[in-house]
């Protein structure tokens, strides 16, 4: 991470994202296209590290740490949040194993990127850690035994979710930053 100081950061920061995702469990998501019947288990662990090969390439952009506006988050700031998504579901996976139907603790992500500072870290570093974070994610995913897909775990908001259901849900968030991300590029072009 760079060491530039909190106050180069942005005035404004984007739009605090308090919506409830989890109907993406059901249908379809209207703005990136993820269908939740087209992913399943058995292609996780594959579909999660392809992705970290999407993000490098996003990454790379000279437009990386462009925000489209300034209350929407730059490709940098999303594969800083995409990162931490991994290490946070990794977490929560091996909870969900070696717990009975644990509750995860909240996790602010808006404040998670003011605090890290998402927009002024180094972009190449945030694509290599989201590839590490993705790789041990999706190896977690591929060791899972038959029995162990049922496991449940609970957000602190109540919502229950099974290992299955957990890594459609985890899915979405990454392949949704990417159509972010590509929407944001356009829109800077």
């Amino acid at each position: 991470m760079d060491d530039a100081p909190i106050d180069s950061l942005p005035d404004e920061q984007p739009l605090p994202d308090d919506k409830d995702w989890t109907w993406v469990l059901d249908r379809p998501c209207p703005e990136c296209g993820f269908d939740p019947s087209a992913h399943s288990r058995s292609g996780y662990g594959t579909e999660i590290r392809g992705l970290a090969g999407t993000y490098r390439q996003l990454l790379g952009s000279r437009l990386v740490r462009d925000r489209p506006s300034p209350r929407v988050w730059s490709a940098l700031e999303y594969g800083a949040h995409v990162r931490d998504v991994f290490v946070l579901f990794r977490e929560r996976l091996l909870l969900m194993l070696s717990e009975d139907a644990p509750t995860f603790a909240n996790w602010d992500q808006d404040a998670t990127a003011v605090a890290q500072q998402y927009a002024q870290q180094d972009p190449a570093k945030v694509a290599y850690d989201l590839a590490a974070a993705a790789g041990k994610l999706a190896d977690a995913f591929d060791k899972l035994a038959t029995d162990s897909w049922a496991r449940t775990g609970h957000r602190s908001d109540g919502a229950t979710f099974t290992i299955e259901s957990f890594g459609t849900y985890l899915l979405h968030d990454p392949i949704h930053h990417v159509w972010d991300i590509r929407q944001g590029y356009d829109s800077l072009s």
